[in-house]
């Protein structure tokens, strides 16, 4: 394919859950990403939510680019169809290439391991290191509780609210990701009008 369009980073978890829409969901995006033109850059794995949406942004006709350290190249089964698939020595390097390589960030369900990537690269939005929109999308209310927790901390003076105006919430894969690549000033005339089926 041309070059793509966007790039956009998904964290999501290396295990399907529990719930078939987490699944359904991770195909919506990669899908979606596919059919618009773009780029996935994710975690490089096979299994779980992360080979779902890799899979489905592949045969929609996206490129995908993964990163995995070493260590877990067995662990989570690196995905060799990626269109570049990189084996880095530490999960530093993995988050640096990965935000390096993305025009925006969107988390999907996942373990603490989603949870680290999203906070972290919202701490980074907040301390000025990168001004790239970030999304959580909010599939089935998996994150209401959370969601719920930093209201709370907002209350108790541990945040402000304008931190939480960093993170562009939603539960619809298609406003979402329009609103994503539109925050990160990409043409979205450039971007083919194709439907998600």
């Amino acid at each position: 394919m041309a070059d793509p369009a966007f790039s956009v980073c998904v964290y999501l978890g290396s295990r399907p859950g529990d719930n078939p829409l987490f699944a359904e969901t991770a195909t919506a995006v990669g899908r979606w990403i596919g059919q618009h033109g773009g780029q996935l850059v994710y975690g490089g794995g096979r299994s779980g939510l992360m080979g779902t949406v890799a899979e489905a942004t592949r045969l929609a006709g996206g490129r995908v680019v993964g990163v995995i350290p070493q260590a877990l190249v067995d662990k989570e089964l690196a995905n060799h169809q990626c269109d570049e698939l990189h084996i880095v020595t530490t999960m530093h390097e993995r988050k640096a290439m990965m935000a390096e390589r993305s025009d925006a960030f969107l988390a999907l369900p996942g373990g603490i391991g989603t949870l680290e990537e999203l906070f972290e690269v919202w701490t980074w939005r907040q301390l000025g290191y990168h001004d790239k929109p970030i999304g959580l999308l909010d599939v089935d209310g998996y994150y209401a509780h959370m969601l719920r927790f930093l209201e709370q901390a907002v209350a108790n003076g541990f945040m402000g609210e304008w931190q939480m105006g960093l993170v562009r919430t939603g539960t619809e894969v298609d406003a979402l990701l329009s609103s994503l690549v539109q925050d990160a000033g990409l043409n979205a005339q450039a971007i083919p009008l194709r439907s998600v089926i």
